[in-house]
């Protein structure tokens, strides 16, 4: 028996009584996608990447919405200027309206039928057409000014609003990617190196009509011991292979108080065999997407808590430092209620 294997067997450290007392299992948001884990041919986002191009993005819209906000400002100064000119023209709409009146059709007639000699009336019949010029022109440029006010108020509008909802988009998107690499232990413990989504668990038996899990006894075969486990264990021990992590496994060992010897434990190596501490990409990764998917499924398992580098997680409290005879930095260790 290899050394590494003898330390697995020795026992789990006790927990801390702080983090012991445990209310009740917290939901554990579950990604929709179900992208294989670290050591197969696809190549999934990992959370790292995720951040990177939403800050990216951030950057890239604060630039845009610079660039809006000096064109808003500019067509603000056009709408200024539009409406001075249409405080300007409005006197002048009141003369026309006034003047239009006066020569309406009938006294434009009668203005004509006044005239006593041909050429008073070829001057009379000019001055008409020339105020009737004047009135078209002036009411004329005071309908395109409105439109133009209109137009401008109309392109501001839209362009705030477009640069809002984006900036609100990314925002909204950054602190979701930012939440779920909190979920799963933040850069400190993963260094980014983690999967942005894991495969959704099947629900495990013994969940009660209020949300709690019923107590179970080790009365299954453990499929990696002699030993025995509980129904719940065995069935995250499924999921954990259905999901893709495939590598050296162990469960129960008698002697000491914890989870192990109740059948409701497993620690999860990098390697295919035996145990060694992440020393690469690879193993570190493979933790890390190991304990992701454990954590996003705490819920959907009936997890107590989750222990990986030097972190235990419990779903009450989230990540906190550990440590102990293991720092569980060769090994992902998951607990069961």
């Amino acid at each position: 028996m290899t050394a590494p294997l003898r330390r697995w067997l020795t026992p789990v450290v006790a927990v801390l009584a702080a983090l012991v007392v445990f209310v009740g299992p917290l939901p554990a948001s579950a990604a929709p996608a179900p992208p294989k884990p670290s050591g197969h041919d696809s190549q999934p986002t990992l959370l790292n990447d995720v951040i990177e191009a939403k800050n990216r993005d951030f950057v890239k819209a604060e630039a845009a919405l610079k660039k809006s906000q000096k064109r808003q400002r500019e067509l603000e100064l056009e709408v200024s200027r539009l409406q001075r000119e249409l405080n300007a023209l409005a006197p002048q709409v009141n003369e026309i309206a006034a003047q239009s009146y006066r020569s309406g059709r009938i006294g434009a007639v009668s203005m004509l039928l006044e005239a006593r000699t041909p050429d008073s009336f070829v001057q009379r019949a000019g001055a008409l057409d020339e105020l009737n010029m004047v009135n078209a022109k002036q009411l004329a440029e005071v309908n395109a000014a409105k439109a133009r006010v209109q137009q401008a108020k109309l392109a501001v509008d839209t362009e705030v609003r477009d640069q809002q909802r984006l900036r609100n988009n990314i925002n909204r998107d950054r602190a979701a990617a930012e939440k779920a690499l909190d979920l799963v232990g933040g850069t400190g413990l993963t260094g980014g190196l983690v999967n942005a989504t894991s495969p959704v668990a099947r629900v495990a038996p013994g969940r009660t009509a209020d949300g709690d899990w019923r107590s179970e006894s080790c009365s299954q075969p453990d499929p990696t011991t002699s030993g025995c486990v509980t129904p719940r264990t065995l069935h995250m021990y499924k999921e954990v292979k259905r999901a893709g992590f495939t590598r050296f496994v162990g469960c129960y060992r008698s002697g000491g108080p914890y989870e192990h010897p109740k059948g409701r434990a497993c620690d999860w190596s990098l390697q295919n065999s035996g145990f060694r501490s992440w020393y690469n990409n690879d193993t570190r990764m493979y933790g890390n997407n190991l304990t992701a998917f454990l954590v996003r499924n705490a819920d959907r398992l009936g997890i107590y808590y989750v222990i990986w580098n030097r972190q235990i997680w419990f779903p009450a409290t989230g990540w906190k430092s550990y440590s102990g005879p293991s720092n569980h930095t060769d090994h992902v260790h998951v607990s069961l209620l």
